[in-house]
């Protein structure tokens, strides 16, 4: 791959990123930050968790972004009665031929909307976990790959405890990001609601700008793009730092070192580099490394919010001195 082509690719995917959040944004209004690291996960290869009050927009968001890039989508609204076989599917008898044929389940997709996923059982949460690191699902000991590309957009309930279950560390930590959207601003708010009364009716049709495969040809270009050794150690140190900080009982895993490398390349992309800049790592740290943080009882019984303890150690933790050449790189 010369530099002229990898020019090219980081050109291209620039100018898709840009279409592909037009589309979005015409229908999502004052999301501008997390659409644009929704999109840069699903970019990276990653899954996204919507953790946020209800009414915010964050099922349109994922419907919005599937249809733009072009994947069929499918809506999993979780309920505590769910079943892993709702979820991967399972075998049925079929009459005409007196055996158990497959039936696959709504995970066979390429991107699934887990809506409320906190409302279903541990055991069924536990069944999107293979599936979501392995992108296959085994039932009745039997292996079946799921579509390519596959990601899981999940949106959870963060203030509501009666009839919910707290996803377990394993699962929280195969989501590159988890994203609040907040409430919007004024303006936003105002044209929220101008836009669905010019719309005339509740669902919002957004035209794909690419295709699966097209997606997969900008993830495999994504993965080419420049990482200084420095920043290899940058990333490494914050994730370190989370796990010596104050109020912090479990910290970021190795997988969140590398979640924030992926993440980081993923923006670059999006805003035009072909290589990755500590200011980077420093914009995607809070969403990549606070969920995966466990508190102390203490700390948890305060009220300390883990995105807190990330910015500190951003904030204390060195940036490497090396700084990337645009020139040196398309020489």
């Amino acid at each position: 791959m010369t530099s002229e082509q990898t020019g090219d690719d980081i050109t291209d995917i620039t100018r898709t990123a840009a279409q592909i959040l037009d589309r979005v944004r015409a229908v999502v209004v004052g999301m501008d930050e997390p659409l644009t690291l929704a999109l840069a996960t699903i970019l990276a290869g990653g899954h996204v968790l919507f953790e946020d009050v209800p009414g915010l927009g964050k099922t349109l968001a994922a419907r919005s972004l599937a249809a733009a890039l072009g994947l069929e989508f499918r809506r999993l609204q979780c309920t505590p009665d769910m079943l892993p076989g709702d979820v991967t599917g399972s075998f049925v008898y079929a009459p005409d031929t007196g055996d158990f044929r497959f039936r696959p389940g709504p995970i066979f997709t390429g991107l699934l909307l887990a809506d409320e996923i906190n409302r279903t059982t541990p055991k069924t949460q536990s069944a999107m976990l293979e599936a979501m690191a392995e992108r296959q699902v085994t039932v009745e000991g039997r292996r079946y790959p799921l579509p390519e590309p596959f990601h899981v957009i999940a949106t959870s309930n963060p203030i509501e405890y009666e009839g919910t279950f707290a996803l377990p560390e394993a699962q929280l930590d195969r989501f590159m990001v988890r994203l609040a959207v907040g409430y919007p601003v004024q303006e936003d708010e105002v044209g929220i609601v101008a836009q669905r009364i010019r719309r005339r009716r509740e669902h919002a049709e957004v035209d794909a700008v690419i295709d699966a495969e097209e997606l997969w040809r900008i993830q495999a270009a994504v993965e080419r793009i420049h990482v200084e050794a420095d920043l290899i150690r940058y990333a490494v140190a914050l994730a370190r730092g989370t796990r010596t900080a104050q109020n912090v009982a479990v910290g970021a895993s190795p997988r969140g070192s590398q979640a924030l490398i992926l993440l980081a390349r993923a923006v670059a992309a999006i805003e035009g580099r072909g290589y990755v800049r500590p200011d980077d790592l420093k914009r995607v740290a809070v969403p990549v490394l606070a969920h995966r943080l466990t508190l102390t009882p203490q700390a948890w019984a305060q009220g300390v919010d883990p995105a807190t303890v990330v910015a500190g150690v951003v904030g204390t933790t060195p940036v490497p001195p090396t700084v990337a050449r645009e020139g040196a790189l398309r020489a």
